[in-house]
């Protein structure tokens, strides 16, 4: 199989695999207990810790584990005290669109930010949220399905400086480009461990300490009491290890990825008809998504599947609904060339080979005749 579809999900790298193995297998004390077996496995926690706090520049204190972004997300958005208004940009993932929207019927005044059509909050947009003046606002770092990266450094300044709690979504661009959390100067952020070649099950949010979060899960003192449960330990553990990996070679993963896309968009660009998202704006290094009037990108999809290629549709976590997607819609592509997106990407392992075979396959699908 041919897998591109590294935004969905990534394989655990090996190394990983190999640090989580003892404690699946012989390190399986509760970090919570007090004896020695106990306090081993407590320390691997804190070790995993220390080495995500390292990659983004933190405290080891801001990291909260969850058990994904998701979770991380829905965490973050009880920063919100009751009453006030909620602003989340036009793109985000469904797990900030839809538990804002949650919160919306519980109350909530929500509004949503406009992005261009490359998919870029404008500063126009910023300067009209501010004059609303919610209390929380999300804007993503990076683009699940188009790969956009945002200025959020920017806007969060000014936001902050009108009392204004600013959160991002920095899942998919962990391990895919530098992130310092001081830099980019936000309240709140979340991360995802098998979005770096780590395991499912484990995520984070990144808190100040300014910060007053709600607990979702009660019943225990993990987490500093915001996430009740004996903790994911391999998942941890080897969430620490997959951001180690991810500090130590993002140059060079960046510059792989960079190169195998660039080639992918010069064939891409090569076949009648097919349009490239954003093609113009800074993105992931990993990332294309793509259309083409009159292509079914599901149907597209399944006809690559039976050949052994792996692609999506848009974001992982919202597909098979048949509706284009929501962050094509708000850049203002029509439905029709909505419908028709793959998103391919990218990741360490793939190669110009597969790019080439991918391509010769393509042609032959869309190519009428």
């Amino acid at each position: 199989m041919i897998y591109f579809d590294h935004n969905a999900t990534t394989a655990i790298d090996d190394r990983v695999l190999e640090t989580m193995l003892p404690f699946l297998k012989f390190f399986f004390g509760n970090p919570s207990s007090l004896y020695r077996h106990g306090r081993l496995v407590r320390s691997a926690i804190d070790t995993a810790r220390e080495q995500i706090a390292g990659v983004i520049g933190v405290h080891v204190t801001q990291i909260i584990f969850t058990s994904g972004g998701t979770e991380a997300n829905n965490l973050a958005l009880t920063a919100i005290k009751s009453d006030s208004k909620l602003a989340i940009s036009a793109v985000e993932h469904p797990s900030i669109t839809e538990p804002a929207e949650y919160l919306a019927r519980q109350g909530h005044e929500l509004k949503f930010i406009g992005v261009d059509r490359n998919g870029i909050v404008s500063q126009e947009a910023i300067n009209e949220i501010i004059q609303q003046r919610p209390a929380l606002v999300s804007i993503m770092l990076a683009n699940n399905e188009t790969g956009v990266i945002q200025d959020v450094a920017h806007y969060a300044q000014q936001l902050k400086n009108k009392g204004i709690i600013v959160h991002t979504d920095a899942v998919q661009a962990l391990g895919k480009i530098p992130i310092d959390f001081k830099r980019l100067g936000v309240n709140m952020m979340t991360l995802s461990s098998h979005k770096i070649y780590g395991p499912k099950g484990c995520g984070a949010l990144i808190v100040d300490k300014d910060v007053n979060l709600k607990a979702m899960l009660l019943g225990g003192g993990q987490e500093q009491g915001l996430r009740a449960g004996t903790e994911n330990v391999p998942a941890i553990i080897g969430f620490g290890k997959a951001a180690e990996l991810a500090g130590l070679e993002l140059a060079q993963r960046a510059g792989h990825l960079l190169k195998l896309r660039n080639i992918l968009e010069d064939r891409l660009l090569s076949i009648q008809g097919i349009s490239i998202f954003a093609k113009d704006v800074e993105r992931l290094p990993n990332t294309v998504q793509f259309g083409m009037e009159g292509m079914d990108g599901e149907m597209l999809l399944m006809k690559l599947d039976k050949k052994g290629i792996a692609v999506s549709s848009g974001s992982a976590c919202a597909s098979g609904g048949g509706k284009p997607s929501s962050v094509l819609v708000a850049m203002g592509v029509t439905a029709e060339l909505a419908k028709g997106a793959i998103r391919v990407s990218l990741g360490k392992s793939n190669t110009e080979e597969e790019i080439i075979e991918f391509i010769d396959l393509l042609e032959t699908l869309v190519t009428p005749g």
